[in-house]
């Protein structure tokens, strides 16, 4: 890519999107392209179309897509696979019709098996059973894999696939009912440490609430109080995370630098392109809130409810095949809490 050339990012305004953009800028790259979904549904294949014929973008970061919790995954299963397959067959397609010069497509670590071997390596794809609350998702995103090795092996165009890991970072979503584990875990030992210091004032302003009654009502619903914060679990699976800037050094690292011939040695069977993107190292959640706890400076209690379930016992993905490319992780897991944690209290 060069300085003047014109990137799009798709999904600006996510936890990824806007940490390419950053990213991009801090690089010298200049003519970043953007649009909010109130400017431009990606589902709709006439919008998409006309922006391709406007704008004309020589690259594209696809990071856009409808995510969420396992609650929201199962609940929303409809939803899940037709939007996600809509945004990636638009922005795709339109790709290869405007002759893009280059595509990153980004999914999740979600699309391996649920009882892969661990590490997850990228030959994993398609050889066991899906878990089952986010199978609409993964399958969607094992689409859009597919979909850049056909157009790849059949236009000769050059799109890349990465599978990150757990994200977390500057605009991660703290919503106490939609979040991931660590934001979720910040945010909750947080406003426990505001109720241990009697700081309702503090509590009521996190909360956007006036009623320290209707507060404090809210927050035991989540199992958070001063003297204790509840965890669902045993505390005992293990997960993998990633800083979001790093996750995004690593996909305009790979724009840079690597071409979709870079990502498979197969000369019949092309498969597995897709490049894993993680750290290759995994805490237990239980180690995690303890190190959330004090970095947060909370004196409670940590609660874990072995009444509630666990979810998969380990998930951490193999990036040796990364790591062959020339990209090593920088930020490890405590640093990055402790920015994470200054940039919410920000």
């Amino acid at each position: 890519m060069e300085q003047n050339s014109k990137i799009y990012i798709a999904g600006h305004r996510g936890l990824v999107g806007s940490a390419i953009v950053e990213n991009l800028r801090e690089k010298g790259y200049t003519n970043v392209v953007v649009r909010t979904h109130h400017e431009l549904d990606l589902c709709d294949q006439q919008a998409v179309s006309a922006f391709f014929s406007t704008e004309k973008p020589e690259y594209v970061f696809l990071a856009a897509a409808k995510v969420g919790g396992i609650i929201a995954n199962n609940t929303y299963r409809g939803e899940f696979i037709y939007e996600n397959l809509m945004i990636q067959n638009n922005v795709i397609h339109q790709s290869y019709l405007h002759g893009v010069k280059k595509l990153m497509f980004l999914g999740s670590t979600c699309i391996y098996p649920k009882n892969a071997s661990q590490p997850m390596r990228e030959e994993a794809l398609l050889t066991d059973t899906l878990e089952y609350t986010n199978e609409p998702y993964a399958i969607a995103k094992i689409a859009g894999i597919k979909m850049c090795e056909s157009y790849n092996l059949q236009y000769g165009t050059n799109y890349i696939s990465v599978m990150p890991t757990n994200l977390y970072g500057p605009n991660d979503n703290f919503d106490l009912e939609k979040s991931h584990v660590l934001p979720a875990l910040i945010r909750k030992i947080h406003l426990a440490k505001l109720l241990y210091e009697n700081n309702v004032q503090a509590v009521l302003a996190d909360l956007k609430m006036d009623s320290p009654e209707k507060a404090l009502s809210y927050l035991q619903g989540f199992g958070v109080s001063g003297e204790r914060v509840e965890i669902w679990g045993t505390g005992k699976p293990m997960r993998e995370f990633l800083w979001s800037e790093d996750m995004a050094d690593a996909c305009v690292f790979l724009m840079e630098n690597r071409d979709f011939k870079d990502t498979f040695s197969a000369t019949k069977e092309i498969r597995n392109t897709h490049i894993n993107i993680g750290t290759g190292i995994d805490i237990s959640i239980h180690d995690l809130a303890y190190m959330v706890r004090e970095i947060v400076g909370y004196q409670g209690e940590l609660y874990f409810n072995t009444d509630k379930p666990d979810g998969t016992m380990k998930k951490l993905t193999d990036v040796s095949k990364l790591h062959a490319m020339g990209w090593k992780h920088r930020v490890e897991l405590q640093q990055g809490i402790e920015k994470m944690y200054g940039w919410y209290l920000q």
